[in-house]
This record gives C-alpha cells, sequence and structure tokens, in this order.
C-alpha cells in the first residue's frame, strides 16, 4: 500500500473529504507535497508556524535539547532547564501579576486548566462564555465552545456554563458573586476575526474586578504578536487574571501554557495535593523550541511588521469584487457572500499553488494566517492568486 491508502485505513479520519495530500517538506512560508510541488502557506499550521516552518534558530535549540534529555519525569517535580528558562523569558515580558507559567500540550489542555484554577481559587460554581467562541475540543473546552452544531452530539457537557452575545452588553449585567470566570478570545478567530470594542472590553474587565470574577484571556490564536503586538490584550488597556497560550508557544512543537499570579497558582498544590496534573506537558523538547521561536520573534521584532504586512494584503487585495475584509495584523478574513463560493475559490487557490482555508464558525470566510516572516514578495504572489481565483469563480 502507498501512504495515501495507509493514511485512510490506519489514521482515524475527522472529516468525509481530508485534503489527503501528501506533505514532503516545509520550510519558511512554503509547503512541498510528495510530487515536489511548492504550496504558499497562508495557514502557518493554524497560527502555530509565527517564526515560517523549520526556523533555523528552532532547529539548533531542538538539536541542542536532543543531546540532554527528553521526558525524564512528570510536569513540576524536577528543575528542567528548558521549563525553567521558557518561563522566565515569557514572564519577562508579561504584566506583573502574570508570573507563573502551569505547562500543558496544547491549547485545550491549558483551557482546562484554567477553568480548574478559576473554580478552586474563587471556590464559585459557574463559568461564562461567548458565542461563536472556540476553546478547543477535549470535554471541558467543548462545554465552552460556542456554537451547539459542534457541541450537541457530546451532551451532556459540563454544568454552569453560560453563554453571552461577544460585544455585546448583556454578559456584563449578568457577572456576579456566582461567577468563576469569564472565558473569552481577546479576538475571535473562528468566528471570522471578530473584534471587539475597546470600551466593551474594559468594561467586561472592570465588572470582574468589583465582582471578584477572573477575567480568562485566550490568546491560543492571537499571542506572539499575530495581532500587532506581543499580546492582543495589551490593544485593548486590559490585563488579564489568567492567559491561556498555545499554538505558536511551542514554536512548531506541541505546548501550552495557562499563566496566572504566584497567588492564584499556589492553590493547585493542595487540597488536592496535584490539583492539576501533566505526564508530557512542558516537554524540554517543546519548550526549547518554544523559547528559540520566541527569541526570534523578539529579536525581529515580527509584531510591528505584522501591522504594516496587513496593509499590504488590503493594498494588493482592494478592491477584490463581491467580498469584504477584516483583520487584525496578520489574522484575516475574506467574507464572501456563501460557503459555497468561499469553497470554489478556496480549491482553486490550492490548485495554484497557494494554501488556504475557512474558519470554523465562519466557513464563508477565507482564512489567511500566514507565517509572520512571510515576505512582501509572497503576499503579493498569494494576492494575485486570490484574485485569479476569484475571478474564475465569479466569471469575469
Amino acid at each position: 500500500m502507498n501512504h495515501r491508502e495507509l493514511f485512510f485505513r490506519h489514521l482515524a479520519q475527522t472529516s468525509d473529504e481530508p485534503l489527503a495530500w501528501e506533505i514532503s517538506k516545509a520550510e519558511g512560508a512554503y509547503l512541498w507535497d510528495a510530487t515536489g510541488r511548492p504550496y504558499l502557506d497562508l495557514i502557518g499550521g493554524i497560527s502555530v508556524c509565527h517564526v515560517g516552518h523549520r526556523h533555523p534558530h528552532v532547529l539548533q535549540a531542538i538539536a541542542a535539547q536532543a543531546e540532554h534529555y527528553l521526558h525524564v519525569m512528570v510536569y513540576g517535580e524536577l528543575i528542567q532547564s528548558p521549563q525553567v528558562q521558557y518561563a522566565e523569558l515569557l514572564a519577562r515580558h508579561l504584566p506583573a501579576s502574570l508570573q507563573q507559567v502551569y505547562f500543558t500540550n496544547s491549547g485545550a489542555e491549558a483551557i482546562e486548566g484554567a477553568m480548574k484554577l478559576a473554580k478552586r481559587y474563587t471556590g464559585r460554581p459557574h463559568i461564562f462564555c461567548f458565542h461563536k467562541s472556540y476553546h478547543g475540543s477535549t470535554q471541558g473546552a467543548l462545554s465552552l465552545l460556542g456554537d451547539e452544531y459542534w457541541r450537541q452530539a457530546y451532551r451532556p457537557l459540563l454544568p454552569g456554563i453560560f453563554r453571552f452575545g461577544y460585544n455585546e452588553n448583556e454578559v456584563i449585567d449578568q457577572i456576579n458573586e456566582q461567577t468563576a470566570c469569564v472565558v473569552l478570545e481577546t479576538i475571535q478567530a473562528e468566528a471570522g476575526v471578530v473584534i471587539p470594542d475597546t470600551a466593551w472590553m474594559q468594561a467586561l474587565a472592570e465588572r470582574c474586578k468589583q465582582t471578584g470574577t477572573l477575567l480568562v484571556v485566550d490568546e491560543v490564536q492571537c499571542g506572539f504578536g499575530r495581532n500587532g503586538t506581543l499580546w492582543a490584550f495589551e490593544q485593548f488597556g486590559i490585563v488579564p487574571d489568567i492567559l491561556v497560550l498555545g499554538k505558536a508557544l511551542g514554536g512548531g512543537l506541541p505546548l501550552g501554557a495557562f499563566i496566572a499570579s504566584q497567588e492564584m497558582m499556589q492553590v493547585l498544590t493542595h487540597h488536592p495535593v496535584l490539583g492539576h496534573i501533566t505526564t508530557f506537558g512542558g516537554h524540554p523538547l517543546c519548550c526549547a523550541a518554544g523559547k528559540a521561536a520566541m527569541e526570534v520573534l523578539l529579536e525581529e521584532h515580527l509584531w510591528e511588521q505584522a501591522r504594516e504586512k496587513e496593509k499590504l494584503f488590503h493594498q494588493y487585495l482592494q478592491p477584490l469584487p463581491g467580498c469584504t475584509i477584516r483583520s487584525r495584523g496578520l489574522m484575516i478574513a475574506i467574507e464572501f457572500e456563501t460557503a459555497e463560493i468561499n469553497k470554489q475559490i478556496i480549491h482553486r487557490c490550492w490548485e495554484k499553488g497557494v494554501f488556504t482555508d475557512w474558519y470554523l464558525f465562519a466557513p464563508h470566510c477565507m482564512r489567511i494566517a500566514p507565517p509572520l516572516i512571510i515576505s512582501e514578495q509572497q503576499i503579493q504572489q498569494a494576492c494575485e492568486v486570490i484574485w485569479d481565483a476569484v475571478k474564475e469563480v465569479w466569471g469575469n
């Protein structure tokens, strides 16, 4: 059997129509399939590969750590330098209230940890979240996920979850002394890049402060410079009580984290001991890779380039017919009239060597979230392909 046949026989499938491309190589902003054909990558592993695929500094860090040790013990028992050094680097670039890092395997697991921490610290039963939010696919994270289509097959889910309109005032009025936390994405990605009002974000944060409710900010997709600042919450003048990270955190390897104050994190150490535990969370190889990727991000100020490159996409795509464009940094949604039109355009982009897809709760929107290192020439190339694809579909 060839790899395609083995793929369908032995790998659990997540849809009836997987792309089923065999990837042989990835580097910088490109993927290559088994035939050697290159694809300009506008997805970046769903916001994972922010410094590009196989960045030399990341590869060096992986190789260096592999010379010392891989897994040695469950998380939190032994001092492992990659974990310590990466946690210190993160803390150095976060507000003073966000100084203790709990590394996990993924963003979804980090959300689970944040939910547990909020309940344990506050002693409260209720969690507020938002329609069209995405926080992962594990049972607890799914309980927060903001679309019934994705939730309905797995009920009963966690109790005490209340869902509200994003960027709407009802949630502010409803937060009370029974609310353990409010969980939200700084910018809703899978809804098709929905950006909240600054005044709403600040009012929400203030209401949480007044009631002793924890504000849990999910920056799994929009952290690490994608939206034009190192952390997207900086753009709204708020500081979360718990920050959730993933995707780009690992520099291409699996890693998540939830970050809070030392006082808050201490509640996981007793009654019960091991209040949250993971075997592979904070794997030393992943921490070494993530730290190296963050060093590249910081040294090259890639978050500053994100806003300039956002302008280039708008420049080269305007006036694209039959659509509207929403963006913040290098998180861009091109909204078409229907999901079917978007699908046709995406397929033509694939045929022309540009890899893009759609957003989970906005299938009528094309996803553009490339590596932050994408060049102006590559942006121009991508936009020309999108233009050609749109013209073919619209027939003009």
